[in-house]
């Protein structure tokens, strides 16, 4: 009976990865609807490199330091380039189906930032930041919740990560935006803001709420456990309920339909009910994803107002999102919530968990943007901006002469925007 069931998790979780890596198509043509035309296959490029070098980083250094033994609770022991018996491993699981699993949420969380820099980034320094995130800056902050260290230890819970990918992720993306800086005539008016193809964009934000089940149902780590109807239920409330919310209020704000924001407003419930969706009942996931379509509206609006360049919401959708879910379990916990009697404990410990997220998002991204805008420079040239990165990088086929085309962006030293 050991081996069968070992047999069936191994098939379920593997599913449920793949599931989730399908997620980076929804990432690539979400993210390329909402671009420019000049630069929708530029994107793809980017989230292709997610998929690519993200998953070595992670293989190399970032399973190591996640799952590795405890040290001080705030990384593991680290066992390069190798998937070992992680200490947090379900007992009837293997090691491989886990690491496949788990990579694909490494990818995931650093697929946020792509859309936040993207128009503007040298491909170049791009590729190392996804190295350092997937290596280190993801891995390192989930050890605190999932790998048994510190925040884990305090009691945070967070089912499938909104705190541990999307508050990582959404925080990673603004300290990136804030680095490389807005697109050259994005305030005034010059930035065309008109997004490429909605359609497109629908068909990604269809794909990411599919895979949101492998993602958040898939956490269970179990095909037999009990928890897995639960959580695609809520999953599906959530999302429903913030996407109905992100339809209703443009047109109760400003007398009109946003396609925009309704799809950002289901994406905004996905990612809130992910830290809850096991611990919380189904009427309070469709008030969690009901007020995640209130926040990533009213977060959207406020990351404009502070002249934070986002193409694509993700600071809205998965930081301001995530905040909202890791805090929501505090509150409709079925056990431990406060609105179930069990006192402000729970919600301390989330809240302390979201600012350390947060904080190590923002921080350790920005820093990384800081040493490349130093050395190597994180911006294109003014030329390549203006006439999109999809011909100054050459992304549709074979380079041409020199004498038909610019220099590479990757060939040029690029600045920082002001």
């Amino acid at each position: 009976m050991g081996a069968l069931t070992t047999a069936i998790n191994n098939v379920w979780v593997v599913l449920a990865a793949a599931l989730v890596l399908f997620m980076e198509g929804g990432f690539a043509l979400l993210e390329a609807g909402f671009l420019q035309t000049k630069n929708m296959v530029s994107i793809i490029l980017k989230v292709w490199m997610d998929l690519t070098a993200g998953g070595l980083a992670y293989w190399l250094f970032g399973f190591g330091l996640m799952y590795g033994a405890n040290r001080l609770g705030l990384f593991g022991l680290p066992h390069f380039a190798t998937i070992f018996a992680a200490p947090m491993l379900p007992p009837h699981l293997s090691v491989y189906a886990f690491w496949l699993f788990e990579v694909a949420f490494a990818i995931a969380a650093v697929s946020i930032v792509s859309g936040a820099v993207a128009e503007r980034i040298r491909p170049m320094a791009y590729l190392i930041f996804v190295l350092v995130m997937c290596g280190l800056i993801y891995p390192i902050s989930g050890h605190w919740v999932w790998g048994g260290g510190w925040l884990g230890q305090l009691g945070m819970k967070d089912f499938a990560g909104s705190g541990v990918v999307h508050t990582v992720g959404g925080f990673a993306a603004l300290g990136g935006a804030l680095v490389v800086g807005s697109r050259r005539g994005r305030w005034s008016g010059q930035v065309s803001e008109t997004p490429a193809s909605l359609p497109l964009a629908a068909v990604g934000s269809f794909i990411l709420w599919f895979g949101w089940f492998g993602f958040n149902a898939g956490s269970t780590l179990s095909a037999t456990s009990s928890l897995i109807g639960i959580v695609a239920v809520n999953t599906q409330l959530a999302a429903a309920a913030g996407g109905t919310v992100g339809f209703i209020l443009p047109a109760l704000l400003h007398k009109r339909y946003d396609v925009g924001t309704a799809l950002n407003g289901g994406l905004a419930g996905l990612v809130a009910i992910t830290a809850g969706c096991a611990y919380v009942a189904p009427w309070a996931a469709v008030v969690i994803g009901s007020i995640a379509g209130i926040v990533v509206t009213y977060a959207f609006t406020l990351v404009q107002r502070i002249r934070v360049d986002d193409p694509v919401g993700a600071v809205a959708v998965h930081g301001a999102g995530g905040v909202w879910g890791v805090l929501a379990v505090g509150l409709f916990a079925r056990q431990g919530g406060l609105l179930y009697g069990a006192g402000m404990h729970l919600l301390a410990v989330q809240a302390l968990g979201v600012v350390a997220l947060a904080c190590w998002g923002f921080g350790a991204s920005y820093l990384v943007f800081r040493v490349l805008a130093a050395t190597i420079g994180v911006r294109v040239k003014p030329e390549e901006e203006e006439m999109g990165l999809d011909a100054a990088w050459q992304v549709h086929g074979g380079f041409v002469s020199e004498e038909t085309t610019p220099e590479p962006a990757w060939a040029s030293a690029g600045t920082m925007a002001h």
